[in-house]
């Protein structure tokens, strides 16, 4: 395996460093390690070379342990249930791409996905196990997201966004709040919540930012415009929910939602619309739109 095909393998995997113990064999530890995965399947991922020692090559069924060696290994998820929803392309070049992600499609794997995820579709789509996502958003979020298709290039985009010189516009779909005068500004310190992947708002000086305006009125629910300055996890989602208009349809603000079934027919009302950057390779001004439309 070539050093690129090495490096492009291992963002895709998964890497423990063997802890101490009195195994004979990496697959003896392994089965141990990852006692929720049988012996069969670690025999099977072996036999298909799915498990890379520290060099990127495919161990053996008999390669001996030894405490702290390096193993790469890809997560599967058995009988990985289909996500029918279609991401779009909407640029690619050489360095960039940008997709149209779908409501309920994870970024990258996580969880019980990892072939259903938008990286490995577009690994897939564009044949380029380089690209790896610039940014995040949400599952249930839809809209925009930047991959970098080229190493050489890539810390020049991913400085982008430490530094702010991307500009990034939302759309969301929530409660009407007459009561409030907007275009406002509402900021916050937001906290690790509780269950683990909340976040919530806590007391001290704010760490996020986000620019609200009214773009639509119909009857009792508003069409707003969100422009987050910072960008904390689930921030759009708890600022809303703060303001006392949860997004519609979201599975965890104000109250999370236990159990509850991905309803592909009412997704939530949150669209990462719009990009503008200046290409830190080209120089040129970049303004990317989602095609996707948040309906009533």
């Amino acid at each position: 395996m070539s050093t690129s095909s090495f490096s492009a393998a291992h963002r895709q995997a998964s890497t423990l460093y063997l802890p101490p113990g009195a195994w004979l064999t990496v697959l003896d530890c392994l089965c141990d390690h990852f006692s929720a995965i049988g012996r069969e399947q670690w025999l099977d991922r072996i036999a298909r070379g799915r498990v890379l020692d520290g060099e990127g090559k495919p161990i053996g069924v008999d390669l001996a342990y030894r405490e702290g060696l390096r193993i790469h290994y890809f997560r599967e998820v058995p009988d990985e249930k289909p996500i029918p929803v279609v991401e779009s392309i909407l640029y690619a070049d050489e360095h960039l791409v940008v997709a149209d992600k779908p409501h309920f499609l994870p970024v990258t794997p996580a969880g019980e996905y990892v072939e259903q995820t938008l990286l490995r579709r577009l690994i897939r789509r564009l044949d380029n196990p380089h690209l790896v996502p610039l940014h995040r958003i949400d599952r249930h979020t839809a809209g925009l997201v930047l991959f970098s298709a080229n190493p050489q290039s890539r810390s020049a985009y991913q400085s982008l966004f430490p530094t702010r010189q991307i500009e990034k516009s939302y759309e969301a779909i929530a409660r009407a709040l007459p009561e409030q005068v907007f275009p406002l500004i509402h900021k916050s310190r937001m906290i690790n919540g509780e269950p683990f992947f909340r976040m919530q708002e806590g007391p001290g000086a704010s760490n996020t930012e986000t620019a609200v305006e009214v773009r639509e009125k119909h009857g009792d629910l508003w069409r707003y415009g969100l422009y987050p300055v910072t960008g904390k996890k689930h921030q759009l989602r708890v600022h809303m929910t703060s303001l006392g208009a949860s997004i519609c349809n979201d599975p965890f603000y104000p109250d999370v939602l236990k159990d509850a079934p991905d309803d592909y027919a009412n997704p939530l009302k949150l669209l990462a619309q719009e990009l503008r950057f200046v290409d830190p390779v080209t120089g040129q001004a970049r303004h990317f739109k989602s095609e996707i439309t948040l309906q009533w």
